[in-house]
């Protein structure tokens, strides 16, 4: 009877202190080394700034002067530079306004609420309300857009609204990439045609 007294106490106490460990039991580990999560800092912010990229319409003589073109004009409130990196970056946090003049300096614009321009792979990641609308008009609407500066040429896989006025025509769609004058739409919801709406309107 005294070994069961003995033995019934030494269970509950047991079971008393595995109950206090639990509970008492906190992450206080430090983390380090490869588990500890660095702090990334950008080398530089600035605010309020516009940045135009331009390109010489031929190469340079001795003794001469060259006339330079305006191809891009950035302007944005702010702009995250990580270019410090290994994977180099800037990130545009508030938004950005792009404008892009061809060879006929006709401007073209898109405007994003969030960017990330990825300078060692020259790639543009536009997101939030995604607007472009080139110089004749067409307006291509989206959640994401990604730029390829090297190859000019722009895709995405959100849904997206393409406004055509030449045909008076807006698509709706799922996946696009495009060039300079080529679109290719992957899904498409249906074609609404403006101008025969249009005149319903006014009948």
């Amino acid at each position: 009877m005294k070994e069961n007294n003995i033995y019934n106490l030494k269970s509950i106490a047991i079971v008393y202190t595995m109950a206090m460990l639990f509970f008492s039991c906190n992450d206080n580990y430090k983390r380090v080394g490869e588990e500890a999560q660095a702090k990334i800092f950008p080398q530089g912010i600035a605010h309020n700034f516009s940045l135009t990229y331009t390109e010489l319409e031929e190469a340079i003589k001795k003794d001469s002067a060259a006339v330079s073109k305006v191809k891009t004009v950035l302007t944005s409130q702010t702009c995250e530079d990580y270019d410090n990196l290994q994977f180099a970056h800037k990130i545009f946090p508030n938004g950005l306004h792009v404008a892009f003049f061809d060879e006929n300096n006709k401007k073209s614009t898109v405007v994003a609420d969030y960017g990330i321009i990825y300078t060692a792979v020259s790639l543009v990641d536009l997101r939030g309300n995604v607007v472009l609308s080139s110089h004749d008009g067409k307006k291509i609407e989206t959640s994401q857009l990604y730029y390829d500066q090297n190859k000019e040429w722009m895709f995405t896989q959100e849904k997206f609204k393409f406004t055509n006025p030449e045909d008076g025509t807006v698509m709706d769609g799922e996946g696009m990439d495009f060039s300079k004058n080529i679109i290719n739409a992957h899904k498409t919801y249906g074609i609404m045609t403006i101008k025969e709406e249009e005149k319903v309107a006014q009948q």
